[in-house]
This record gives structure tokens, C-alpha cells and sequence, in this order.
């Protein structure tokens, strides 16, 4: 699979994560991480085994591996999607925040830890800043895997405008200035690349940090 096929499979949220998180914005990074258990777990356990199967490779190096290669989707995931503006902006960031959730999975599986275990999403939620400890955000999700989703109150453009602001949280986008060059089409797409590039490679560094000791 090349790298931009890739990029566009990733585009592809699983079967109902969109209305999960049109429905319940605020709680959008928890909704996304425990998906992201489910689709990519698996996923990096194979890739990390195949990795060391056919290479002699540290386990930094695999992380490196791990956050080269996601940096480069997530580049490829902004230049390809940049035209649409305020548009696509909310498909756009989901897309993007679906990337780096796989990088966080992958980069546990570098360095040993089993992606598929059920603390893996809450320490993608702590890296993301949303909570302090991995055990809070493991209980955060224990309660969303319990309950109903809740419809979020408002109309749909408050709901839209709800889980644009989460997303942007999400992925590091802490001013209205750095949001908007977002919105433009056409300046977009090289705002996007570069801007989704850099945030990947920061988490990866987070990531690599946290796992790598």
C-alpha cells in the first residue's frame, strides 16, 4: 500500500465513530481513543512483529520508524484535504486526529508494551493532555463504555462548532489565528501539511518520551 492510499484508508473512520461524535462532541477525544483501541491494537502488535521479524531494530529505532512514517501521513492527510476550507475543516482535523491516535498505538508496540491492552487509549488520552494519569482516563472511559451516548444539546451548527473546538484541542491547535489559516482554501492545503506534520512529530516525541523511559 503506498503512502497515499494509506493516508486516504486512514481518512475512513470506523462504522458509527462519526455519529458518536457528531451526537457527543465534547467527549470526542474519548470516543476516538477507545475506537482507536479497536482498529489499531491489533494493527500495531502485527506491524511491530513484522518489524522485528525481518529487521534487527532497537526499539527507538522502531518508534523512529513509527513517527517518520506517520509524519509523513499526516502531511500527506493535510495537502490532500486542504481545499475545502470551512467545509471540510471538521473532517479534516478528525482525519488528522485519527492518524495520530494509530501513531500513539504504534509507538507503545516499539518499545514492548501490548497495544491491545485497555490502557494504551487512556494513555493516548494523557498524552493529549485531557487527563493528568492514565487511571483517571481509564475510569473516563469505562463510564462512556457504560452508558448511552448523550445527544449533545444545541443545533446542529452548536454541535458542529462543539466538536470543531475539541478536535482542534486534540491536536494541539491552542489559537483562533492558528485555526483559521485552516479555513482558506488553497492556503490551506500547504497550512495544513505543514502544520499536521509538526504536531505529529511533537507527539511522537511525547509518545516516545512516555513509553521509551
Amino acid at each position: 500500500m503506498t503512502l497515499t492510499d494509506e493516508a486516504q484508508e486512514l481518512r475512513r473512520l470506523p462504522p458509527g465513530l462519526w455519529e458518536r461524535l457528531r451526537l457527543d462532541p465534547i467527549r470526542a477525544p474519548e470516543h476516538i481513543a477507545l475506537a482507536a483501541a479497536g482498529s489499531f491494537g491489533p494493527q500495531a502488535a502485527q506491524w511491530a512483529d513484522g518489524k522485528r521479524a525481518r529487521y534487527r531494530v532497537t526499539p527507538a529505532e522502531l518508534a523512529v520508524m513509527a513517527k517518520k512514517r506517520h509524519a509523513t501521513l499526516a502531511r500527506f492527510e493535510g495537502a490532500a484535504t486542504g481545499i475545502g476550507g470551512v467545509v471540510t475543516i471538521v473532517p479534516d482535523m478528525a482525519a488528522l486526529a485519527w492518524i495520530q491516535a494509530r501513531l500513539a498505538f504504534y509507538v507503545a508496540a516499539a518499545y514492548g508494551y501490548d497495544p491491545t491492552d485497555p490502557m494504551r487509549p487512556a494513555e493516548l488520552l494523557v498524552l493529549l493532555g485531557f487527563y493528568a494519569d492514565p487511571a483517571t482516563a481509564r475510569r473516563a472511559l469505562d463510564g462512556i463504555g457504560s452508558t448511552v451516548v448523550e445527544a449533545y444539546i444545541g443545533s446542529k451548527l452548536e454541535r458542529q462548532e462543539a466538536l470543531a473546538l475539541r478536535l482542534a484541542k486534540m491536536l494541539g491547535v491552542r489559537s483562533a489565528r492558528k485555526l483559521a489559516g485552516r479555513l482558506i482554501p488553497g492556503v490551506a492545503i500547504a497550512f495544513n501539511a505543514i502544520g499536521n506534520e509538526r504536531r505529529t512529530r511533537a507527539l511522537a516525541d511525547k509518545a516516545i518520551r512516555f513509553y521509551g523511559g
